[in-house]
């Protein structure tokens, strides 16, 4: 049975004053770190960027996503991979390159670094496909789907884990990710969210992370401890077995999470590790924090926590509970500051954000669900993007639309691809609704630089948000908002996108221009 929220919070506050009683400083809420940016660990040892700044690419299977990271000038050379639809076997494979080591049956971010994997759109789901970084670094992964990764039984992928990170990896921050199994061991499946081997500086924020027997571990075994400086913060587990972590050696800060339904333990800090557990809500769960299966001992420094209809189990060679009173036994230190929600609106704020395709809402510590900081350098959509427009820029030179090929998506009644490349004002192109895309081709590649979208009489202004393609590669060479002259650097195609992603009404384009630099 759910406790009432007085003797809730009455049992918080508990912690608190016995917290203070021993001497344990306690982090406050601060103000909060810029939303849509990296949190935790991850923002230490130079932080966490991914592939800001460079070019962002659009993949819909995961040979695409392997392209990508093969088509790169180097193996550093920022980039971000907006990833949209199933990405599973049957569209992954692997491709070859200087800038890239991948591999078939699985999405492998293997000796690279500064790269970004977001879903977009419609969402991106990994079906029975892993993720696995090694020998990497600088790393963002968010609002993505990792479902079934299987290390037996068939298919298999990754050893078995949804997301996993060994040898020599440095800063990844993963965000708005759903993580989830269908089962245990015994099914064929592992861990959902794996770190070993030398693994540092890490954030898992705002996931859900469920239906498995294993949340996951840092530290394959008690002898590998060279892992940590890992933060845990606003993430759902749900229906776990064990291992939400389980910590060998190292440093992990768990704060605001929401733990329901682990069955047989939680946080599981051993080999010498230390956890800082912050006004995190347990419910209906057993051993939510202490050490298990072990006679390594590990810490811990527990506040504010609330833990909602939680057993525990007795003392025992190989177990160490922390409950049924859980005290602190260590000091953390943490390097950072993070807004800390009170432990009593945890489920409510962790329902409303946690997992993929939640608009990547965040919270600033007041209990409130945000919305992320639109000029976060990570969001592919920045409306600050340098390569965005300058109204006032007249182009100069041949029009190179005038004789080109055109085509595009569904188009309104009575209008024509065509009309946006005839040098005639009077005519127009519109999409059948209030987005959709007009393309400009050619028969042989032509170097571009800048575009130029004339509005139709009467409509100026209808166009918001669009995005500039390179239909040959799928790069993004421009994303902003409203029609006028639109600059990026100079490209060779064979043909160019405008692609209208918000409208107040029907767009209407009676020139799409293209000039050379």
């Amino acid at each position: 049975m759910r406790r009432p929220v007085a003797l809730r919070l009455q049992a918080a506050l508990g912690t608190l004053a016995l917290a203070a009683a021993t001497g344990v400083v306690l982090s406050m809420p601060e103000a909060a770190a810029a939303a849509g940016g990296a949190t935790g660990y991850a923002t230490q040892n130079g932080g966490t960027t991914g592939g800001a700044g460079g070019q962002t690419v659009r993949a819909t299977t995961g040979t695409a996503i392997h392209q990508a990271l093969c088509g790169r000038a180097s193996s550093s050379t920022p980039i971000t991979i907006e990833v949209e639809g199933t990405i599973n076997h049957g569209n992954t494979s692997k491709v070859s390159g200087d800038s890239c080591n991948t591999a078939a049956d699985k999405i492998e971010l293997k000796q690279i670094s500064n790269v970004t994997l977001v879903g977009v759109g419609n969402g991106a789901v990994f079906d029975q496909l892993g993720i696995h970084i090694r020998e990497a670094s600088n790393i963002v992964i968010q609002n993505v789907t990792v479902r079934n990764v299987k290390k037996s039984g068939s298919p298999t992928s990754n050893g078995g884990d949804a997301i996993g990170m060994e040898s020599d990896v440095r800063n990844v921050w993963v965000d708005h990710t759903t993580l989830e199994a269908s089962g245990g061991e015994s099914e064929g499946y592992d861990g959902l969210f794996d770190m070993k081997a030398n693994t540092q500086y890490v954030t898992l924020s705002y996931s859900t992370l469920r239906n498995s027997g294993r949340g996951g571990l840092i530290g394959s075994s008690e002898s590998d401890v060279s892992n940590g400086y890992v933060t845990f913060h606003h993430n759902l587990y749900e229906n776990i077995d064990s291992r939400a972590p389980l910590l060998r050696g190292g440093t992990a800060h768990m704060y605001n999470n929401h733990y329901k339904g682990l069955s047989k333990s939680g946080i599981n800090s051993r080999a010498g590790a230390k956890a800082k557990v912050d006004s995190n809500y347990f419910e209906d769960s057993k051993d939510v924090l202490g050490t298990f299966y072990t006679d390594a001992a590990g810490s811990w420094q527990v506040s504010g926590n609330i833990y909602d209809n939680v057993t525990w189990s007795k003392p025992g060679e190989d177990n160490n509970p922390a409950g049924p009173d859980p005290q602190s036994n260590t000091s953390v230190s943490i390097p950072y500051s993070y807004p800390l929600d009170d432990a009593s609106c945890v489920p409510d704020v962790v329902s409303a954000t946690a997992g993929a395709n939640k608009g990547l809402k965040v919270s600033d510590g007041s209990c409130t669900p945000q919305n992320p900081d639109p000029t976060d350098p990570t969001d592919p959509t920045d409306p600050t993007d340098p390569t965005d427009p300058d109204p006032t820029d007249p182009p100069t030179g041949t029009n190179l639309s005038i004789g080109a090929g055109s085509d595009g998506s569904s188009k309104a009644s009575g209008t024509s691809y065509g009309d946006v490349r005839d040098g005639d004002l009077g005519t127009y192109w519109s999409p059948a609704g209030t987005t959709g895309s007009v393309s400009v081709k050619w028969s042989s590649a032509t170097t571009v630089s800048k575009i130029n979208i004339r509005e139709a009489a009467g409509s100026a202004g209808t166009i918001g948000s669009y995005r500039v393609l390179n239909h040959d590669s799928g790069a993004v060479l421009a994303s902003g908002s409203g029609a006028g002259v639109i600059g990026f650097q100079a490209v060779s195609l064979k043909k160019i996108t405008f692609e209208i992603t918000g409208a107040s009404g029907t767009p209407r384009i009676a020139e799409f221009e293209t000039y050379a630099p």
